[in-house]
């Protein structure tokens, strides 16, 4: 177990409950349900990877099931995340979409529950959807529980409420999204930070300091992002179905970046969010 700056593949980073969660993942959002998904589950699994990372909006959590049993590999060894849509707000909401998600995984259980967003009708509603994810965890069926997308404020609501702290905060997570307060807030109170979008959906591939960064290291200007996530204590998540960017992704364990390197992409923050909506607009 690692706890930061991991220098392999199945190094994992340990979370607030106890459980341990893998350094870097297969995310599926918006991957194509049925044989893409479930080959790039199976490819990512072949790789190495321990970690796949879906949800009940993704429509796809069917084949991440079909593609892990058909991969061979033991349940227990993979880390398998989904997550619990706005529209199911609300404790025996949440109770019913997590067995729906459940039953579509075909599992026992799932490693880590997330709430997706925070959008929710009224903050009460988020809370009793927190509730949910609590007694579940209290059930065995979801190991670890956390959520995403929620910023400093949605936090310490949980916080201020009593139970459960997050496990892990899931966010849109990049050197342009990188934000100092939140960071400091998770790691002040234990909550694992994990990156969505970490490569920028390959959209700041062509951003100077990226792309010389890239150069100086003979690496992908995904692989500069993806380390630098890592090198920070980050889990990252990237998503591809293609088998040789999975295979490209999983290769950032065998070079680091120097702190001079890691300061510079610091520095972009404030850039372009890839994400259609930001979370601080979200009351």
């Amino acid at each position: 177990m690692t706890e930061a700056d991991p220098k392999s593949l199945d190094a994992r980073f340990r979370l607030n409950d106890g459980h341990e969660i893998p350094c870097l993942g297969l995310g599926v959002f918006q991957m194509e349900p049925g044989a893409t998904t479930q080959q790039a589950v199976r490819w990512a699994l072949e790789t190495g990877y321990r970690m796949i990372d879906t949800a009940a909006l993704y429509n796809n959590e069917e084949d991440v099931g079909a593609g892990l049993r058909a991969s061979g590999q033991r349940r227990e060894d993979v880390f398998v995340t989904t997550k619990l849509w706005h529209s199911e707000h609300g404790f025996d909401s949440s109770q019913k979409a997590f067995r729906a998600s459940l039953g579509r995984l075909g599992f026992e259980y799932v490693d880590l529950y997330l709430i997706h967003w925070p959008r929710a009708p009224t903050p009460a509603d988020r809370l009793a959807s927190w509730r949910g994810l609590e007694k579940l965890q209290k059930e065995g069926l979801a190991r670890s529980i956390g959520v995403s997308n929620y910023t400093v404020r949605h936090l310490q609501e949980i916080l201020e409420a009593g139970g459960a702290v997050p496990a892990v905060d899931q966010v849109e997570l990049h050197p342009f999204v990188y934000d100092p307060e939140l960071t400091g807030f998770c790691e002040r109170h234990g909550i694992r930070l994990e990156a969505w979008a970490p490569i920028t959906r390959g959209r700041m591939f062509d951003q100077p300091v990226v792309a010389a960064t890239a150069r100086a290291h003979r690496r992908t200007p995904a692989q500069i992002l993806l380390r630098w996530g890592l090198q920070h204590g980050f889990v990252e998540i990237p998503k591809s179905s293609h088998q040789d960017r999975i295979r490209e992704n999983a290769q950032v364990f065998d070079f680091e970046l120097s702190p001079s390197e890691m300061t510079a992409l610091d520095a972009l923050r404030g850039g372009p969010r890839v994400g259609a909506w930001n979370p601080a607009d979200i009351p």
